[in-house]
């Protein structure tokens, strides 16, 4: 009976099964197009016991990727599949409606079963990188299985191109860097070449403030699957019973930014209402590579905080940087709603669907 998850990763998942010794299989989305629901690089983690973990395609076609994935395990050979219009199968799978799906589908290789193209130690070196948040790419050659990893030194211009990394490759592993998006290689007759697969980083809201709000968007945040720190020096107010499993900092927020670093899949909300806390938070996140940057307050005091920020040379374009007031315009009233409306602004610039603004929190 097949089990189905929804709390574990898929790649750690893998890593778990293959180390334990059973046969799992990746599936990996390599290409959409139409109405197909899950984006390039989404991955599920099929394991010969019946348990699967992530999603393809929102439902549609995991049962025949599953039963695909089952014989790429007994094989060990690597299998690309297409769903869709298309396909003398569309119904069946349920993507009549226009969508076209590609699935890609590698069999984990280790000592216990050595047939597989995905090797398990490749895998851990993927997963240790994304737990200190250095961005990776596995690029796999689609007619071998053969994968390596990329990092960003490979694809920077005028880079290292031995390792027979041709310049196209790495032209194009600079554009999956650089959009944050996976994408398929193809040659002129579209035969697809190779998958570069950047593997994403946890999404992450560091929250500067350990105040009544915080307390619900703290974990609103984590349930929509974000990594979450408070981040606060006033320990009366930043604790674990305030605050239960969540991650709480108590240095300054400028210097605790410094240590954890902030990336593209960073998102920093300031909500202490103090200058003293926000203004040093704002600096530091205006010079790094945030996907969003919200402060609370109302119009006033953004225009004070604007002017501020102006004083201390930051350009007009950083400034327009900041979500200020903070939160989509929804009529929010209290704290829940307030968060509500924060994160789902957070949400919507992520996917790079911004909508309207708040009128102004007190």
């Amino acid at each position: 009976m097949t089990q189905v998850s929804s709390t574990r990763d898929p790649l750690d998942l893998l890593i778990e099964w293959a180390r334990a010794g059973q046969p799992c299989a990746l599936a990996t989305v390599t290409s959409t197009w139409g109405s197909s629901p899950r984006p390039a690089g989404s991955m599920m983690a099929v394991c010969a016991n019946g348990r699967i973990e992530g999603s393809v395609s929102g439902g549609c076609v995991e049962g025949a990727v599953i039963e695909e994935a089952r014989g790429v395990m007994d094989t060990g050979h690597p299998a690309a599949l297409s769903y869709g219009v298309s396909s003398d199968d569309a119904w069946a799978v349920g993507l009549a409606c226009g969508g076209l799906l590609d699935v890609y589908v590698a069999a984990v290789r280790t000592p216990a079963h050595p047939q597989g193209t995905l090797d398990l130690a490749m895998l851990e070196t993927v997963a240790e990188k994304r737990r200190a948040r250095v961005p990776v790419i596995v690029a796999t050659d689609m007619a071998t299985g053969a994968s390596r990893l990329l990092y960003r030194t490979d694809a920077a211009p005028g880079g290292d191109t031995s390792c027979d990394l041709d310049a196209r490759l790495a032209a194009r592993a600079q554009e999956v860097f650089e959009t944050g998006r996976s994408l398929r290689l193809e040659d002129a007759n579209g035969q697809a070449l190779w998958f570069l697969h950047l593997i994403p980083m946890p999404p992450r809201l560091l929250i500067a403030g350990a105040v009544h709000i915080a307390q619900v968007l703290a974990p609103m945040a984590q349930t929509t699957g974000f990594s979450v720190t408070v981040i606060d020096p006033r320990t009366q107010l930043a604790t674990p019973e305030r605050f239960p499993g969540i991650t709480l900092e108590t240095d300054w927020p400028d210097e605790t930014l410094a240590r954890l670093g902030v990336d593209n899949q960073t998102a920093i909300v300031t909500l202490t209402h103090d200058a003293k806390l926000d203004d040093p938070t704002l600096h530091y996140a205006l010079n790094g590579d945030a996907f969003y940057i919200g402060a609370l307050g109302s119009r006033k005091t953004q225009a004070s905080r604007v002017e501020r920020l102006r004083e201390a040379g930051f350009s007009e374009a950083q400034i327009t940087r900041i979500h200020g007031p903070v939160g989509l315009a929804i009529g929010a009233v209290g704290a829940a709603e307030i968060a509500l409306s924060i994160l789902a602004e957070i949400v919507a610039v992520r996917h790079n669907r911004p909508l309207g603004r708040v009128s102004g929190w007190s």
